[in-house]
């Protein structure tokens, strides 16, 4: 057995409810949101997963309940082996919560920083908890499954942008995936397939 798969049965052993989460490439588990803490330590301190990979989020669409999971997913430098812990949020839709672990893990400053920028998940207890890619006052959370693929139209705020491109109204992010591209249409190794939603760039095309 691997040291992954002892610590996970070691876990479920002190945890009742923590269960087996499926998973295709690590050992993985679900925990409660009360226990999710005292888990992600006692992985830590007992088993040796000093290291946070990343914090990351799910969105199983509106009208799922609850609608929000958490993800860590953990590597030990001493016996190089990973697990993966989710854990679902608490709260309404629109105000999904999830615990800091900053103070187990100093690293974990950016990462939730991101997946509440990208998600909107509101990290109780992290120190410094405002958005990392996008500016303040950016309507709405791109990793979410409502999300337009053609981004959401809006000003860009920055003061060093040039007065006549800030006052452009652009779309962010740029107009995203899926890609397509028919048979016989198009040479990927020669140019990159269009985005199935082009209806913003045809909008904005200067007139020949």
């Amino acid at each position: 057995m691997s040291a992954s798969a002892d610590a996970i049965s070691a876990i479920k052993a002190s945890f009742p409810l923590v269960t087996d989460r499926a998973s295709a490439d690590c050992p993985a588990v679900n925990v409660p949101l009360t226990e999710l803490k005292a888990v992600l330590r006692t992985l830590r301190d007992a088993h040796s997963f000093d290291f946070l990979c990343d914090v990351t989020a799910i969105d199983w669409a509106e009208g799922a309940s609850p609608r929000f999971t958490v993800v860590y997913h953990l590597y030990s430098t001493t016996n190089r082996d990973y697990v993966r812990v989710a854990a679902f949020c608490d709260g309404p839709d629109d105000a999904p919560v999830a615990p800091s672990v900053v103070d187990i893990w100093a690293g974990a400053n950016w990462h939730e920083r991101e997946c509440y920028d990208m998600f909107g998940i509101k990290f109780e207890g992290h120190p410094d908890l405002r958005r990392i890619l996008m500016w303040d006052g950016y309507p709405g959370w791109p990793l979410r499954k409502e999300f337009p693929l053609a981004g959401v139209e809006t000003e860009l705020p920055a003061l060093d942008i040039a007065e006549e491109t800030q006052a452009k109204v652009l779309p962010a992010p740029m107009a995203g995936g899926p890609f397509v591209a028919s048979s016989g249409e198009i040479n990927l190794a020669e140019a990159e397939p269009r985005a199935k939603d082009e209806s913003w760039n045809e909008r904005r095309k200067k007139p020949e």
